[in-house]
C-alpha cells in the first residue's frame, strides 16, 4: 500500500492540546488523522456529533456577565407593543 501525505493548517494552541490529549489515549496526530478518515469511508459520514463549544467565547461571557450585574439592560416594558415600539424608534 502506498502512503500519501496531508498537510494541514491550524491553530497552534489547538494542535498543542489535541496532541496532548491524543497523547493521554496513546494515540498520534498522524493516528487520529487516519483514523478519521478510516471512519469517515467506514460509516459514510463524519464519525462524530458536531456541537457547539459548552463554554462561551468572549463576547457570550461578556453580555452574561453585564446581565448578571445588571449593566447593558434594556428598561422593562409594560407590553409587546411598547417594547416592538421601542426597538423600532
Amino acid at each position: 500500500m502506498s502512503t500519501a501525505t496531508i498537510q494541514v493548517r491550524i491553530d497552534a494552541a489547538l494542535k498543542q492540546e489535541a496532541e496532548a490529549a491524543l497523547k493521554s489515549m496513546g494515540l498520534s496526530m498522524s493516528t487520529a488523522i487516519h483514523l478519521f478518515c478510516k471512519q469517515v469511508v467506514n460509516q459514510g459520514r463524519i464519525p462524530f456529533e458536531i456541537v457547539t463549544p459548552s463554554h462561551p467565547n468572549a463576547t457570550t461571557r461578556k453580555a452574561l456577565d453585564d446581565a448578571l450585574a445588571g449593566k447593558n439592560l434594556s428598561r422593562p416594558f409594560s407590553s409587546v407593543d411598547e417594547m416592538w415600539e421601542d426597538l423600532n424608534a
